[in-house]
Formats: C-alpha cells, structure tokens, sequence
C-alpha cells in the first residue's frame, strides 16, 4: 500500500475542537476530587467535563469491602493497580489483580470486593461519563487519594443509602438484592 492510499480519508471527520485540551495528570496533584465513598476513597483524574461526556476515569483506593451488586447502562473497564479483588458477572466470580483489566459491559449484573490483606487500587473507566456526578452526590470530600473516609454513623449511613437510591435512575443505575 502506498503512502497515497493509507492517507486518503475513507469517511469524512469533523473538524478537531479546538476548545478541548489534552489532560495531563497524577494521581497526587494538587486541585483533584477526592471522595470518601464507602470504605474507600476515589480520586476523580479525568471527569466527563474534560471529555465532552466520553468517559470518566476514577482512581479507586479501597481497603475493604465493595458496592453492593448492581448494573448500569454504561461500561466500566477496571485496572488493577495493586491488591486483588473477587468480581462477581452475572453470578460467576473472577479474581482479578495487578495488570489484570476488566470489562464490565453495559447492563450486566456485578459488584466488587476486594480480597487482598492490603488495599486494592485500580482505575475505574465507565463509558459515558457521569459516574463520577453521582459519587460526588454520595461522597465525602477528602483532602487526598489516600486519606481514609470518615467511618460514618448509622444516620450518615441512613441518609447516603437515601440519596443513592433517589438518585440511581437519574444516573442509570439499578442496586440489586443481595445474591446467596
């Protein structure tokens, strides 16, 4: 193939939006979202206001534990970075751990919980992005990625369980009963 032909276009691409600016970050920079949800604390990298509503991608620190299951309507791809956690997919368990990744597809049932001794760390990619609006809803602010959530009361439980179930269809997501 000549250089002609890998270079003639085969669809026509709009043009490139020059209002958009690449994102460059660490996980410890100063000015980043951190947020106590649950037993771990995510760090917003990259929101959906940085990708026009592509993607969102979270830096997960969780020490213990997970979400219960659940299913939304978007994919979410995990990155273990360190420890290992025991996914359940439409009722089959997998283990996963560092440079493993997963996919989770759209509107599969699934849920999380980390099985290390040590805390599991991984990046959390849900395509479209959103996932991290309802985090903020649910979440304690933190000061940095590594800082522990405050381990809440019964009624601080009682009220963030509230404001998730109102908000789950709003973001398109369903919590499911307990399996077993």
């Amino acid at each position: 193939m000549s250089n002609s032909q890998m270079t003639q276009p085969t669809t026509t691409l709009p043009p490139d939006d020059l209002s958009r600016k690449a994102t460059i970050v660490h996980a410890d920079d100063p000015g980043l979202t951190h947020l106590g949800v649950g037993a771990g604390t995510y760090t917003i990298l990259i929101s959906g206001e940085q990708t026009g509503g592509r993607y969102t991608m979270i830096d997960m620190l969780v020490p213990a534990g997970g979400p219960p299951p659940h299913r939304h309507d978007f994919e979410e791809i995990f990155l273990i970075l360190e420890g290992e956690l025991e996914i359940t997919f439409r009722d089959e368990v997998h283990h996963v751990g560092p440079g493993q990744s997963i996919n989770i597809p759209a509107n599969a049932p699934h849920g999380f919980r980390v099985v290390s001794a040590t805390p599991a760390r991984f990046l959390c990619i849900c395509l479209p992005a959103g996932q991290e609006e309802f985090f903020k809803l649910v979440g304690e602010v933190l000061p940095t990625r590594t800082t522990p959530p405050t381990p809440p009361t019964p009624e601080v439980m009682a009220e963030r369980r509230g404001i998730m179930l109102a908000n789950a269809a709003r973001f398109h997501s369903e919590f499911l009963p307990p399996r077993g």
